[in-house]
């Protein structure tokens, strides 16, 4: 069968590949935590859930506009205008299926074959993905660890060239909990209007910080008309199943946006825009909660990957992900990468957690090792798996073990 070439562009999401890999020894009898996928662990709020059912019992099933139902796109414009302190107009708007379409929209409409496209690494994996698909050249950024991890404008500065067609930015960060600070989205911005780069701001995590106020690139004179900015209420409002995300941009591009969306999607599933409406419009009190709950659970994760031998945890600002440097464990112990030490840890600590490989085919950063824990979990299931971590880490045996066992597959598959 032959297939078109740019399928093998085409990269993946490794989280949901070791969310497999969990479930499928889950149904063996193993008892896993996993702290890999980035998801909220509480439930919808009711009254979310309740505008949902509400929209269903009127039939309100059928096809929307592709953009989107006009008082939702007046309500996420309200929201980001308020949010933001930009004027958005509802023609702004496109209400798509979750935060991806966003990035693969946004960089098929302003980026063709031989553009380049700036990306954070390590970073989302869809950006680099969505990027080397439509045949751009990705461009990565480094983010390093020694600057909270934020990258260095210079570094961005070199990287330009005549043939950027847009720059990726994501605050607060995933996977490192990073926040640019607010000098350097400016220094962004002035590079953008200076070279005529579009930005793509991924904001999905724009709720989930820990001190001080969350910012926008969209802010500064001249950027709203080169931003798209990316959000969605999947992260915030715990509705990751109901695919609920939207871009606000220039009308002009909205419109090709609102198309793709028409030939790809036809529409958002009706019901859950009603109740994407309400999630926001509605209390947010168990929003506040959750992030308070994130905000002890960062601490916690912190001090207790700290106080094992080899790790070091850098405090998070937002989202709720701890990076942590696992360099010494790995030289220590003989691990080859963060990846293997992934696989120890789920396969003889029977606890889930995702290796720098999985944020970029590039994210391998040659000196350091880095592993990615989620904190959405309760406090007790925290505890436990940094407990597993630490007692397996302890147990030469076992790890030499693993090792023996990976080096008889490396000989199998030679």
């Amino acid at each position: 069968m032959k297939l078109a070439r740019r399928l093998s562009r085409l990269g993946t999401e490794t989280a949901f590949e070791v969310l497999a890999e969990v479930n499928e020894l889950r149904t063996r009898g193993r008892d896993i935590i996993a702290l890999s996928i980035g998801e909220p662990a509480c439930a919808t709020a009711a009254f979310i859930k309740n505008a949902a059912r509400k929209a269903l019992d009127n039939n309100l099933t059928h096809y929307s506009p592709s953009a989107g139902i006009a008082e939702f796109r007046t309500v996420i414009a309200s929201y980001v205008s308020s949010t933001r302190g930009i004027a958005v107009d509802p023609a702004e708007v496109v209400v798509v299926p979750g935060g991806k379409p966003i990035i693969f929209f946004s960089i098929l409409a302003c980026a063709e074959e031989g553009d380049e496209v700036i990306y954070p690494l390590p970073g989302y994996p869809i950006y680099e993905s969505m990027i080397n698909f439509v045949g751009a050249t990705p461009v990565p950024l480094r983010l390093r660890e020694e600057r909270k991890f934020s990258f260095d404008i210079r570094d961005l500065r070199s990287r330009i060239t005549d043939r950027t067609k847009m720059i990726i930015v994501n605050s607060p960060h995933n996977p490192t909990g990073g926040v640019i600070p607010k000098q350097d989205l400016h220094e962004i911005a002035e590079l953008a209007l200076k070279h005529d780069i579009w930005v793509l701001s991924d904001e999905i995590y724009s709720r989930m910080l820990y001190e001080g106020k969350a910012e926008s690139i969209s802010q500064f004179p001249g950027m709203k008309e080169r931003t798209i900015i990316l959000d969605g209420h999947s992260k915030t409002y715990a509705m990751t199943g109901w695919r609920v995300g939207y871009g606000v941009m220039p009308k002009e591009l909205a419109v090709h946006v609102g198309r793709l969306m028409t030939n790809s999607n036809s529409c958002t599933a009706t019901f859950t825009q009603y109740a994407g409406m309400e999630a926001l419009t509605g209390p947010q009190d168990s929003v506040d909660a959750m992030i308070a709950e994130f905000h002890v659970n960062r601490d916690l994760i912190v001090e207790l990957l700290n106080s094992i031998e080899g790790f070091s945890c850098h405090t998070p600002a937002g989202a709720f992900y701890a990076y942590a440097n696992v360099t010494r464990v790995c030289r220590k112990h003989g691990f080859r990468s963060s990846k293997e030490l992934q696989q120890f840890l789920l396969h003889r600590a029977g606890v889930a957690v995702l290796g720098q490989q999985c944020f970029g085919t590039r994210a391998i950063d040659e000196d350091q090792e880095y592993i990615r824990l989620s904190y959405v979990s309760s406090a007790d299931d925290i505890r436990e798996a940094l407990r597993r971590i630490k007692t397996s880490l302890a147990d030469e045996s076992l790890i030499r073990e693993f090792l023996k066992e990976e080096r008889s597959k490396d000989l199998i598959k030679q």
